[in-house]
């Protein structure tokens, strides 16, 4: 009775979100936070105090990835309004006229380097009216760019999905980078054959078989790159190998290597020439327009990488300042801004919040308050742009905030009960046995389908699959990276960001159509999974 009570709540989500007039994310994840909170006393019989703790928490900790979204969508929007983007949008158009060497550049190389940088849907955002400016359908372009922005996303945003998605289950740095190569040995071995089945609802079958050395060649210049860096990290593999991916890649289509001399007949209208470039870029140097993606990437290896001592001054916690909030808790701030709750309500639940550590302030603000006068934008642009950010991330942090609540809720152990997640996991484990790691990429992959992000799966699903692990003898390293796996490999199939990028194309009524195409891909995506988890 405790499972089918524990998992009520997950049911209800898939109800909710899957019926003929679905509920949107943004209501129907704070209405299972609600039902998660109800339940806890109803039947669970928890503890007052440790559930309004663990619900301040889920509120607080909304925070880290909102700060991220924001200021990742404002250096977005930045680029948008100096007209730096247009121009870093030819030059990608210029390299080459050849329809698979365009795809594999900007919807796969680029978007890799995108998602690595800041995630979070802007690879599509980016990627896709570039592709449809190009010629290619905006239908088309669509699905590409969703089953394409799947590898490189348990590295995205500098590595959320995977540091800050698993953060609930206390892991250790080392436990944190042993979890990092099984990753991405699986995603690996995903993009031998993802980036030509994306491609494949694009362009016939026949063109792609003439360029496939290029196609094998692209991706692999992303995707080695990105499994030799996560032996050593677990934020700079996507944005890094996306990087060298994207070099190598404009090298191989400026050449022509691995492209067929002659392109075959396709149904792909021309590439329409480009309109003259306006505005005060039109007469500068092509490599200011890049400035902005240099200096992120500078920033982020400098705050980054441990020996240079950046990072430990950037996440130190020894207490500045602190002071008494009577029965709320003991509010501490550190030199470096990080932010902490301590002792929320009296209960052992604490919360934190490092400030300049967050890829928010640091690097994207920094990064648009650097490029302001580089770029010769006033501040009128650069208040639109924040103005801009702050109203398109309203329903995201709804959703966020209902996320991280029924989270943290059903973690929370407070009564004569297991925690909800437990329950789950301990009958789950017991159903499915040593075989789990055939499944378990599925998990991850439905988190990510309801909640629109892989990081939100990994904090949903994460206690989950590690207690399945426990309770069955498997690795739980090995099981905690099939999850991340799987809310990567579930990005395609996303909800939100189906609509999202239906949204940016102007796409109507198409959701359903967009949805049936990207479920094959996951299916496959899901096979080779279940493969590696043999091998990892």
């Amino acid at each position: 009775m405790d499972f089918w009570i524990a998992v009520i709540p997950i049911l209800f989500l898939i109800v909710v979100m899957t019926k003929t007039k679905s509920w949107p994310s943004h209501l129907a994840l704070p209405a299972t936070a609600l039902l998660v909170y109800l339940l806890r006393f109803l039947y669970f019989e928890a503890a007052a105090a440790e559930t309004h703790a663990a619900l301040i928490k889920g509120v607080l900790s909304a925070l880290t990835p909102l700060a991220i979204i924001w200021s990742a969508i404002l250096l977005s929007d930045f680029m948008n309004r100096t007209g730096a983007q247009e121009v870093v949008n030819r030059y990608l158009n210029e390299l080459s006229r050849n329809r698979v060497a365009q795809l594999m550049l900007i919807g796969w190389a680029f978007a890799f380097m995108l998602e690595g940088a800041s995630g979070f849907g802007t690879p599509a955002a980016i990627a896709a009216p570039i592709l449809v400016a190009l010629g290619f359908p905006a239908l088309r372009v669509a699905i590409l760019t969703l089953v394409m922005n799947s590898v490189p996303v348990s590295f995205g945003a500098v590595g959320t999905p995977t540091w800050f998605g698993f953060a609930p289950l206390g892991l250790t740095e080392a436990e944190l980078l042993s979890i990092s190569p099984k990753i991405a040995m699986v995603h690996t071995a995903a993009s031998l054959v993802i980036p030509a089945l994306a491609l494949c609802f694009v362009l016939k079958w026949h063109e792609i078989r003439r360029n496939l050395i290029f196609v094998l060649l692209s991706s692999l210049r992303c995707s080695l790159p990105f499994l030799g860096l996560s032996f050593l990290n677990y934020e700079f593999p996507s944005l890094l190998g996306g990087g060298v991916g994207l070099a190598i890649t404009a090298l191989l289509a400026r050449s022509g290597f691995g492209l067929s001399e002659q392109m075959p007949e396709s149904d792909m209208p021309a590439s329409p020439d480009p309109a003259p470039l306006e505005g005060p870029l039109s007469t500068r140097p092509r490599w200011i327009a890049f400035t902005p993606y240099l200096l992120l990437m500078g920033i982020l290896i400098l705050t980054r990488i441990p020996d240079l001592g950046i990072r430990a001054l950037l996440s130190a916690t020894s207490p500045y300042f602190s002071t008494g909030l009577g029965a709320l808790g003991e509010f501490r701030l550190s030199a470096a801004l990080v932010v902490e709750l301590k002792s929320i309500l009296g209960t052992a639940v604490n919360w934190s919040f490092p400030m300049l550590f967050v890829p928010a302030l640091i690097p994207f603000v920094i990064v648009v308050l650097l490029s302001k006068p580089i770029l010769h934008a006033d501040w009128n642009l650069l208040t639109g742009a924040a103005v801009s950010a702050t109203r398109r991330i309203r329903l995201p942090a709804v959703t966020l905030v209902g996320a991280l609540i029924m989270v943290e809720l059903m973690m929370e152990s407070s009564g004569p009960r297991d925690a909800m997640t437990v329950q789950i996991g301990q009958t789950v484990a017991a159903a499915a046995g040593t075989s789990w790691p055939y499944f378990a990429s599925l998990m991850g992959a439905l988190g990510a389908f309801f909640s629109g992000s892989a990081s939100v799966s990994n904090l949903t699903f994460g206690a989950i699959q590690q207690s399945i692990a426990l309770a069955t003898g498997l690795d739980p390293q090995k099981i905690l990276a099939l999850q991340s796996v799987g809310g990567a490999m579930g990005n395609m199939v996303c909800i939100n960001n189906i609509i999202a990028v239906s949204t940016i194309l102007g796409i109507t009524h198409a959701e359903g159509k967009i949805l049936k195409r990207t479920v094959l891909p996951l299916i496959v995506y899901a096979l080779i999974a279940a493969g590696m988890s043999l091998l990892i």
